[in-house]
This record gives structure tokens, C-alpha cells and sequence, in this order.
């Protein structure tokens, strides 16, 4: 191949990385709103969002989706109050995600997900929660968690952000 191949001239027997990011602030803690995340409901404020606010949930489906070439989020299930995702848990949306890819010749291998926040403490359901989207995607996904020690929204406790990396396979 050479270097001025398009991307779509790519084959796509290769194994393909692909990787998402997604960020949400914290819902007013009146609004009583289900903290949703990693696929588990958590204890504490929830996070705003037209689905549940599901950020390492949504920033999965765009690693997947990126690694792919089928799009982003966005291009799946559509933005705003109207939309496909409106109103979705996470987990569910990760599942027509999956059945997406399998339907374009695709699946995942493996997924890692960061997640970026002072809350909620992910050490002590970590391994849950990983086995959660692990079933939601069907193979192995890891999950890490981090702060910003105090810098930036998330370290002011105004929201959480995740990135995501996920290999896919043809099959």
C-alpha cells in the first residue's frame, strides 16, 4: 500500500484500533437522576445526558465505532431529546453498537476504558464493573480510573470524562 492510500482503500482483513472520548457534568442533585456508570448504577448525583449519562459506556461505543469506520455515537444514534439514544441505559446501547459492527463485518476483541473524576471511587466495584461491559460487549474490557488532582472541571468535581480504546477484529 502506499502512502496516499485513502482509508477506505485499506483492507479490512487488518485488526483496527479505534478510540473515544466522552464527558458529562454532574446533574443538579435535585433533579434525582440514577448515577449511571460503567454499565452499574452507582450511589450519588447522576449525570446529565439525553440517555443516562453513561460517559465510559458512551466513550466505548465511540471506540468501537472509530475502530470500525462506521462513525461515532452521534451517527448511530442520532443527538438530542428526540433521539435513538434518548432516554438509554448504557449497556443497552453498547449491545446495538456490537450488533452493528457484527452487522458490517466487525467485531470487538478487547476494550480498555479511563475513567477521569473524583467520583464516584471506582476501586472498590472495579472488577463489576468491567465484567458489566464486558457482557455488554461480548469480550474482555478493562477499567482504569484516574483524577486530575484538582485541575479542570473534573477535578473541581463538575463532571467525569472517559476515554476508550477497543481492537476489531473482521469476522
Amino acid at each position: 500500500m502506499t502512502p496516499s492510500a485513502a482509508p477506505s482503500a485499506l483492507p479490512t482483513a487488518l485488526p483496527r484500533v479505534g478510540q473515544g472520548f466522552d464527558a458529562h457534568r454532574f446533574a443538579d442533585p435535585s433533579s434525582g437522576r440514577t448515577l449511571w456508570l460503567a454499565c452499574l448504577a452507582w450511589d450519588g448525583t447522576g449525570i446529565e445526558g439525553d440517555s443516562d449519562g453513561d460517559v465510559a459506556a458512551h466513550a466505548l461505543i465511540d471506540a468501537l465505532l472509530s475502530g470500525s469506520g462506521l462513525g461515532d455515537i452521534g451517527s448511530l444514534f442520532g443527538v438530542g431529546a428526540d433521539s435513538a439514544g434518548a432516554g438509554r441505559h448504557g449497556a443497552d446501547m453498547l449491545r446495538v453498537t456490537v450488533s452493528h459492527l457484527h452487522d458490517h463485518g466487525f467485531a470487538p476483541a478487547n476494550a480498555s476504558v479511563a475513567l477521569i473524576g473524583n467520583r464516584p471511587k471506582i476501586g472498590p466495584r472495579r472488577a463489576e464493573a468491567a465484567s458489566a461491559m464486558s457482557d455488554a460487549v461480548g469480550c474482555p474490557v478493562s477499567l482504569t480510573a484516574t483524577t486530575t488532582d484538582g485541575m479542570g472541571f473534573t477535578g473541581r468535581g463538575e463532571g467525569i470524562a472517559a476515554i476508550a480504546t477497543a481492537l476489531i477484529l473482521p469476522c
